[in-house]
């Protein structure tokens, strides 16, 4: 990191220049910024002035000459039809009215009305439509070229496959982004693995985004905001009419509340206080506003600089933070033995809640940052989500500080901790460790799995201290006797718990295989594995040959489930759960079966115009069918669309029907 914070010699802004591109490359390539996005726009900013005063000393490398995203080696790079650029950050009232004025001057008018929305703090993306149909769909790039990511597109739900009423060819600009629900739920689950956790909601869909395998993007429930038109919006003079135009196709637009039209600074702020306040409960994350010149016909006279448009800036929010002190690092134990520190600060406000913990992470972020107990920091949340310590302030620390060691021993069982030189995470092996069962229980009874209301954390840790609850099956046992030595457990409390825990009994079987946590079994899986084998007995008895039929299960996620059901305290668990009333049901969803895709195979590649491949997939399993990811002996039919890939010419060589879509159709 750079001890200056002003350049002074050509040698500094060399050094500053190499910064940036380090954080750029963490930012784009790896998605896991250590920085801030405000402290890298003030490097940023330090740099740029420095290049206005120096313009001899420009390096064709520095961040401030291209578009600093860049394209991955593992997509296919298409070219932009309009060049993708990106918007100059302001974070100052004074920096807003330089623009207002700038613009005014530029366009020789006294008054200028400008559309303002939220900035989405996403990843940007061009999508294309032609004929209604969706057909494209490519990242930023270098602002030339990006990475084509049709793929993965297709699996964001709120994204349709066909539109109506659209010109022949639409290009749209949006934001892709992961809602902090989604955010929160899976860096959990990261955490639990041992997996280095997200920065930000922002890193985790750009992350998803480039993931190879379209099934593992679709996990990730990635959404969609589209704001902007490149190509096929002739009629449109407007941008806040942009917003309505897209709606009216059934398009994902940002809601109307979230917009405005003004005609000075005043104004401008106005709306940007307004969406501060409400910032806190928007369900994604927004860092700012963006400003646009209202009257689309003017951009092509404002050009651009460089890499930005002249027409439209961001004003950015600077993050908000906070002053505290470290009381204590604790170390806190996952389901699967993880252990991770955690920051016990003194209570501090930020961002609209008290906070008074933060997670650590590992030891490799506490060593990074050189975090030790006493110590007094700066935290914010990050992506506005999770409570982070950003830095410590040395001035105050105290000259017996002791840098912070991870435990040798589990400190709540004790027994010898491991680490795995493949992963960051330090486990404690022992499955009978109070904290492990602690977090399986109250695993079990969450909302994603058995969903027992009124048996929350603070429940759940009463009734596995005091030896109530030591497995999944002891919940179902208890009754009024047992639940009154609970603290703060009256008659109404008693009530309510036996209610829920009655009233989850009857669950469906795929909620009950999420919540008997078999690894890498996920919400998605474990809804595969009820629809193909329908009762849980079934699945028990399953092999390793009859869960690599399922299209979607693994070598590791067959194994892994073999396993679970070999070992002899999971399946008297589950025996005990059914005894004691548990009812895992399976609504068998209504099949054709004398339809002629009964019991056939399908693989689908390419585009195809008039469904996506959900709904393709869907109609052929209603028909008795089922689909697969990989063409083989096995394989009777390959679905091809436009620009089929490999899986064609496979088919081709094997000798396996080929349907067109037209032949398709005739079928249904």
């Amino acid at each position: 990191m750079l001890k200056k914070k002003h350049i002074e010699t050509y040698e500094d802004y060399l050094a500053f220049v190499e910064e940036l591109r380090d954080h750029d490359r963490r930012y784009y390539e790896e998605f896991q910024p250590i920085i801030s996005d405000y402290e890298y726009d003030i490097l940023l900013k330090e740099v740029e002035n420095c290049e206005k005063k120096h313009p001899h000393w420009i390096v064709s490398y520095s961040p401030t000459q291209k578009v600093r995203e860049g394209t991955s080696k593992a997509f296919v790079q298409k070219k932009h039809t309009v060049p993708m650029l990106s918007l100059a950050n302001t974070y100052s009232q004074e920096e807003v009215q330089d623009f207002i004025t700038r613009v005014k001057k530029l366009l020789h008018k006294e008054a200028v009305l400008f559309s303002v929305e939220l900035k989405m703090d996403g990843t940007a993306l061009s999508i294309r439509y032609e004929k209604g149909h969706f057909s494209r769909a490519l990242t930023r790039g270098d602002g030339w070229e990006g990475d084509d990511v049709t793929e993965n597109v297709k699996t964001i739900r709120s994204l349709p496959m066909n539109i109506h009423g659209a010109p022949d060819i639409l290009e749209i600009r949006g934001e892709v982004f992961m809602d902090k629900k989604t955010f929160r739920d899976l860096n959990q689950e990261r955490e639990e693995e041992g997996l280095e956790a997200w920065a930000n909601p922002r890193n985790a869909a750009a992350g998803s985004l480039k993931l190879l395998d379209a099934k593992e993007v679709a996990k990730r429930k990635l959404d969609i905001i589209l704001y902007g038109i490149v190509e096929g919006g002739k009629e449109i003079t407007s941008q806040y009419e942009v917003h309505e135009f897209l709606q009216k196709l059934g398009l994902p637009v940002v809601k109307k509340e979230y917009r405005a039209l003004c005609s000075n600074l005043e104004e401008l702020m106005e709306f940007s206080r307004k969406i501060q306040k409400i910032r806190e409960d928007l369900p994604f994350e927004i860092d700012g506003i963006v400003i646009k010149v209202d009257d689309i016909l003017s951009y092509e006279e404002l050009g651009t600089t460089g890499k930005c448009p002249r027409y439209a800036v961001a004003y950015k929010f600077a993050p908000e933070q906070a002053y505290t002190k470290i009381h204590d690092i604790t170390i806190q134990i996952g389901r699967t033995g993880v252990l991770t520190p955690v920051a016990e600060l003194e209570p501090v406000h930020l961002a609209g809640s008290t906070i008074s913990r933060a997670t650590l992470h590992n030891l490799e972020e506490i060593k990074r940052k050189d975090i030790r107990k006493g110590d007094h920091v700066v935290i914010e949340k990050g992506g506005d989500v999770i409570p982070k310590v950003v830095c410590v302030d040395l001035s105050k620390r105290k000259s017996d500080s002791e840098p912070f060691e991870m435990p040798k021993f589990c400190p709540n069982c004790g027994t010898k901790v491991v680490h795995s030189s493949e992963e960051v995470a330090i486990r404690c092996p022992n499955t009978k460790c109070l904290a492990r069962k602690l977090r399986h229980i109250q695993f079990f009874a969450s909302k994603a799995a058995m969903d027992i209301e009124n048996m929350g954390e603070k429940v759940s840790q009463q009734l596995v201290t005091k030896g109530l609850v030591t497995r999944k099956s002891d919940i179902y046992l208890l009754d009024e006797k047992s639940l009154q030595v609970l603290e703060g457990f009256k008659e109404k409390s008693i009530h309510n718990l036996l209610g829920s825990i009655e009233s989850s009994k009857k669950c469906s079987l795929s909620r009950f295989i999420v919540a008997l946590e078999i690894k890498h079994v996920g919400a998605e899986t474990s809804e595969l594995l009820a629809d193909y084998f329908c009762s849980l007995k079934d699945l028990m008895k399953a092999s390793k040959e009859d869960l690599l039929e399922l299209s979607g299960i693994g070598e590791k996620v067959a194994d892994s489930i073999v396993e679970y059901f070999q070992d002899k305290e999971n399946v008297e668990d589950i025996e005990l759960l059914l005894e004691r009333g548990v009812i895992p049901y399976h609504e068998k969803k209504q099949k054709q079966m004398d339809h002629s895709f009964s019991n056939k195979t399908f693989v689908l590649t390419g585009s195809l115009e008039n469904y996506s491949r959900e709904s393709a997939a869907s109609l052929i399993k209603e028909r008795g069918g089922k689909t697969s990811e990989s063409v083989s002996q096995k394989t009777d039919f390959v679905l091809v669309g436009k620009d089929p890939g490999s899986k064609y010419e496979k088919a081709k060589k094997l000798g396996v029907r080929i349907l067109s879509e037209n032949e398709f159709v005739e079928m249904l």
